[in-house]
C-alpha cells in the first residue's frame, strides 16, 4: 500500500508539473523558515507536505488544502476555548458562582452548533483530526446543555428520582465525562509529534476530563461531588481554554493582520525539528568546505 501511495503521488506530481510547465519545481532549496508558523507552505516543490500546525488542527505532516474559503481551525478553537472557560470559573467557584447555569446557552449556541459547524468545514478542507476532534467537542457541549437544561429533557430529576437517588445522577456523570477522558486520551496521542502549544491543549483537558470524572465518583450524597477535585478540573480547564485561544491566534495571526506572530514550539524529534538539524548540517559542511578552499 506504501508503494502505491508513493506512485500516486509521483503521478500527481508529474500531472501537476505538465498541467502547469511554467512553475519551476526546485529541489535546491526545501527548507523555509519564517517567523510566522502560517508560512510553512513556503516552497513551490509539490512533493513537500507541511509540518504540524495547531493553528490548522493539524497534528502532523500534511499537505497544503485546496480550498477557495478560510481556515476553520481558529474558529473552532475558539468556540471550544471560550465555552470551557465559562465552565472552568464556574468549577472554580469563582466569586461564589457554583451553579453552571449559564453555560447552557453558551455549549448550545457557541461551544456546540458554531464548533460542530467549523469540524464539518475541517472535512471540507481534508483535515481528518480536525474535524475528528472539533465535531466531537461540538457535540460534546450539545451533550452537556441537554444535561443541565432544566425541565425540558429532565434527565438529572429523572436519574435523582430513580433508585440509587442523588448518587445516580453522579455516578452517571462521571461515566459521561470518563469517556471523553478516553477519547481525548487518544487525540492526545495523535499530537506527540506536533508542536508543544497544540500538545499541552490535549493534555490539559485530558487532566481536566479525569479530574472532574474522578470528582464526580468521589461525591457525597448530601454535600455533592468532591469538591477539591472538581476545582483541579477547573484550573486544569482553564489551562485548555487560554491554549485553544492561543492556537486560535497562531492560527489567525500573519504578516498581513498583525505585527507580531505567537511561537508554537516543535518538539525535537518533530518533522520540523528534523528539517532544521539537516539544514544545520548543510550549512555547517558548506562553511567548512570554503574554509578548506580559503
Amino acid at each position: 500500500m506504501a508503494t502505491e501511495s508513493a506512485h500516486s503521488d509521483n503521478a500527481h506530481s508529474d500531472n501537476a508539473q505538465k498541467a502547469h510547465p511554467a512553475v519551476h519545481v526546485s529541489h535546491h532549496s526545501p527548507f523555509h523558515f519564517d517567523a510566522n508558523p502560517l508560512a510553512h507552505v513556503a516552497t513551490n516543490d509539490p512533493t513537500l507536505r507541511l509540518t504540524a500546525f495547531g493553528g490548522e488542527f493539524q497534528p502532523g505532516l500534511y499537505r497544503p488544502p485546496s480550498r477557495k474559503f478560510g481556515n476553520p481551525a481558529p474558529l473552532g478553537l475558539s468556540c471550544f476555548g471560550l465555552t470551557t472557560f465559562v465552565l472552568s470559573l464556574i468549577n472554580l467557584q469563582t466569586r461564589g458562582v457554583t451553579e453552571p447555569n449559564i453555560v447552557i446557552a453558551v455549549a448550545y449556541a457557541y461551544g456546540g452548533l458554531v464548533q460542530l459547524l467549523s469540524g464539518m468545514w475541517e472535512f471540507a478542507v481534508g483535515n481528518t483530526f480536525g474535524a475528528t476532534a472539533l465535531s466531537s467537542f461540538g457535540g460534546f457541549w450539545i451533550a452537556f446543555a441537554i444535561i443541565l437544561t432544566p425541565g425540558g429533557f429532565e434527565i438529572v430529576s429523572s436519574l435523582e428520582a430513580s433508585k440509587g437517588g442523588v448518587s445516580s445522577f453522579y455516578d452517571s456523570m462521571a461515566f459521561f465525562l470518563l469517556g471523553w477522558f478516553i477519547f481525548t486520551t487518544l487525540l492526545l496521542l495523535c499530537t506527540l509529534k506536533s508542536t508543544l502549544a497544540f500538545f499541552f491543549l490535549f493534555f490539559t483537558l485530558d487532566i481536566a476530563f479525569m479530574m472532574l470524572s474522578i470528582g464526580y465518583l468521589k461525591h457525597d450524597p448530601v454535600t455533592g461531588p468532591n469538591q477539591k477535585f472538581i476545582k483541579a478540573g477547573g484550573g486544569f480547564g482553564l489551562a485548555a481554554a487560554f491554549l485553544a485561544w492561543y492556537n486560535a491566534f497562531a492560527g489567525l495571526a500573519d504578516d498581513s493582520n498583525s505585527f507580531f506572530v505567537v511561537p508554537v514550539y516543535h518538539f525535537p524529534w518533530s518533522e520540523k525539528a528534523k528539517e532544521r538539524k539537516e539544514k544545520d548540517a548543510m550549512t555547517n559542511g558548506n562553511t567548512a568546505e570554503n574554509d578548506k578552499n580559503v
